[in-house]
């Protein structure tokens, strides 16, 4: 038995809210009329499986969403979702071990679209228990959700120590991409709710200011003086899997000299 169709119909809204365009926009983008689109997403027509997936496909929707949405429309899902460990993934595992491996002894971490650490280097592990030195009797097994440990009061926003800097720019991100992923929105609400009691219940929206660098340096107060990091993100280009299109792996910058001579002399 499929969905109600007024679940597809509210998701196409919101995915269509979501990259805020207009019905007349999406309309010459899918070279039909406003009015068709109108039906669509009012119920009184029903897309076609090829529409459909242009459509999903110019809203940018994440591909577990491109397979729900068709679910609910009554047609079958074209992506699949293969294990990490599936053999058939072997090139992609060797890819991730090189990127992780050559960014020692920086940190560099797996992660995917709900923020579950999957996998880090050595230089993550270091910086994990430096941030959050319970981390290091947490079985190896255990799963972590990095959103989690960023809302947590001992977790990784703890330490840092220009959280008004960096907190709502970061906090505006999460919104965007829940926007896109819902199920991320309890998990964002909750790290606002600690942004709220360490920065004073001041407004966020009002906190983050004109940046006056070219990238978010995060600064953390450890036993070893304070390092600071800035990020940068790769994905997989055009991935046609959704565990695939999940994953990224956050590599991690030292910002200053002393940042990266801590980082040399404490990873072997």
């Amino acid at each position: 038995m499929h969905t109600p169709i007024h679940t597809l119909l509210d998701t196409l809204r919101q995915l269509r809210k979501a990259r805020r365009l207009s019905q007349l926009e999406l309309s010459l983008r899918l070279g039909v009329s406003q009015r068709h689109v109108s039906f669509v997403e009012s119920g009184r027509a029903k897309p076609s499986r090829e529409l459909l997936l242009a459509w999903l496909q110019e809203l940018d929707a994440p591909l577990v969403v491109r397979n729900e949405v068709l679910l609910q429309a009554g047609y079958a899902p074209v992506y699949t979702t293969a294990l990490l460990d599936d053999p058939a993934l072997n090139q992609v595992n060797s890819a991730l071990e090189h990127l992780l491996c050559a960014h020692d002894p920086m940190p560099a971490l797996v992660i995917d679209e709900h923020w579950n650490l999957l996998r880090l280097n050595r230089g993550g592990q270091w910086l994990t228990t430096a941030l959050i030195p319970g981390a290091a009797d947490l079985p190896d097994n255990a799963p972590i959700n990095l959103l989690d440990l960023l809302a947590h009061p001992e977790g990784f926003a703890k330490p840092i120590v220009n959280l008004e800097e960096v907190g709502p720019p970061l906090l505006a991100h999460l919104r965007h991409e829940a926007s896109a992923q819902p199920a991320l929105t309890p998990r964002v609400d909750a790290f606002e709710a600690m942004l709220h009691r360490r920065l004073g219940g001041q407004n966020l929206h009002t906190l983050w200011a004109r940046p006056t660098a070219p990238v978010l340096t995060t600064r953390y107060a450890t036993e070893y003086g304070e390092l600071a990091f800035f990020s940068m993100f790769t994905t997989f280009g055009t991935p046609q899997d959704i565990t695939l299109a999940s994953l990224r792996v956050e590599h991690l910058f030292a910002a200053d000299e002393f940042t990266h001579g801590v980082l040399r002399a404490q990873v072997e």
